[in-house]
């Protein structure tokens, strides 16, 4: 009996582990025992499930792995913008104190035309330092880019000094920069922090009694700190299932709490009202959900592209796009659809024998995830950068496809059934309609 039943188990072994519709490798990288993963839109797809209960994570004896799973952090973003800006040269004494003197040519708008060195016949006069031009530039300024000659090696250190009338300046913290090389290596800094405050007029000076090098471009940044925004994982690119004349639909594999919808606009001019709508698997009714103005369009020299819109984390599993004939249309082709939500992370203990695997697609089991502090005691949201890091395949199209297609058909088959109930449920009112109207009046009395 008992030969009978280990013969059993390594029969159904294979059986169990197929019950996963989906089971692609993972790649490691780092340090164990714990890898974080995150999961590619295209194997959420894959699963039964959009809370991914049904996710595992297997090591090469098919064996479940301990794992627990997480939201994607917050990234943060900013927005940056340079400009290159005129420099000039500040000339005076080797052993001076003091910035050298200075005479101004402004132009009406405010903007330096010419900066020449008073003489004051004391000396030789050297390149002290550069004076920069930002008053075409009405941004914070927190960094300096700066190129200069390849003869200027070693560390050069300057201080920054800002002003807005070149007559009265404030200091700012002191920088420096840098060319070194040795044999084939060559190291670089040419960028300085500045402390984010307006300025018209920028004036380094090189600390003395070194001569300040050839400047060859100077760069001003602005950088604005953006709300932080949540990680996003994003479909491939998806066909429509049905396309009529102005509309498009798409059929997802299942309900999935969208954050954004971006749509492939055709190249060329484009200025498309649309407006989004939703429904569920098997639903007659279609449920408005955004509406905005998609675009590719010239704007001073450069395309401006508008092509996403937010839906932030409504559930979709039908979604259709209409687009108003007013802006012209998407063109001829249909066009293809991204998906995104909010990324998930997997987060595994690492056991027995590698290559570890991730299996998605079974309708049957229940979720196996731990609480993340609990799979990784004494846990700080701050360790979770210092783990080790897995990766799974991008795209697994086919399996996408044929879940899609499943279910649309379940679903066109729930919306015939309705359908069918509907037409029954009128067929049986006509008839009983019918039915009391071809009986005779008084034929209910008895004589």
């Amino acid at each position: 009996m008992k030969s009978f039943l280990c013969l059993f188990a390594l029969l159904a072994a294979p059986w169990a582990q197929a019950d996963y519709s989906t089971r692609v490798p993972l790649s490691l990288e780092g340090e164990g025992p714990w890898y974080r993963l995150e999961v590619p839109l295209a194997l959420q797809m894959a699963a039964s499930h959009a809370d991914l209960r049904d996710l595992r994570v297997l090591n090469a004896e098919g064996e479940e792995l301990a794992y627990a799973m997480t939201l994607g952090n917050a990234q943060p973003a900013e927005r940056r913008q340079e400009t290159a800006v005129k420099w000039f040269p500040l000339r005076g004494v080797a052993d001076g104190q003091g910035a050298p003197a200075i005479r101004v040519q402004r132009s009406t708008s405010g903007t330096l035309v010419e900066v020449t060195p008073e003489q004051d016949g004391q000396g030789e006069q050297i390149l002290r330092g550069w004076l920069l031009d930002a008053s075409a530039f009405d941004q914070p300024l927190h960094r300096l880019q700066l190129d200069w000659s390849a003869d200027a090696e070693g560390f050069q250190r300057f201080t920054i000094e800002a002003s807005d009338d070149l007559q009265h300046w404030r200091r700012w913290e002191d920088g420096q920069i840098a060319h070194l090389s040795f044999a084939d290596e060559r190291i670089e800094q040419n960028e300085v922090a500045l402390s984010g405050a307006k300025a018209r007029y920028l004036r380094l000076l090189w600390q003395a009694p070194q001569q300040a090098p050839a400047l060859l471009a100077a760069r001003l940044v602005s950088i604005e700190q953006l709300p932080l925004a949540p990680a996003l994982a994003w479909s491939a690119p998806l066909a429509p299932t049905s396309t009529r004349a102005g509309e498009y639909n798409w059929e997802l594999p299942l309900s999935l709490p969208l954050q954004r919808v971006r749509v492939a606009l055709p190249a060329g001019n484009v200025l498309a009202p649309v407006s989004l709508a939703s429904r569920g698997a098997g639903k007659l009714e279609w449920r408005a959900l955004a509406s905005g103005l998609l675009y590719r369009l010239p704007q001073d020299g450069k395309e401006v592209l508008q092509d996403e819109i937010e839906l932030y984390g409504a559930p979709v599993q039908q979604l259709r796009l209409r687009v108003d004939a007013r802006g012209g249309g998407l063109g001829s082709e249909a066009p293809s659809l991204q998906v995104a939500v909010r990324a998930t992370q997997v987060v595994f203990l690492a056991r027995g024998s590698e290559p570890y695997s991730l299996a998605v697609g079974n309708n049957s089991v229940r979720s196996a995830a731990l609480p993340l502090g609990t799979l990784v005691p004494g846990y700080e949201p701050k360790r979770l950068a210092s783990l080790g890091r897995a990766s799974a395949p991008e795209a697994v199209p086919s399996v996408v496809r044929e879940a899609a297609a499943a279910a649309q058909s379940a679903a066109d088959w729930k919306r015939i059934g309705l359908w069918a109930v509907l037409l029954a449920g009128v067929a049986l009112l006509g008839g009983m309609a019918f039915s009391l109207l071809r009986k005779p009046a008084g034929s209910g009395n008895n004589p």
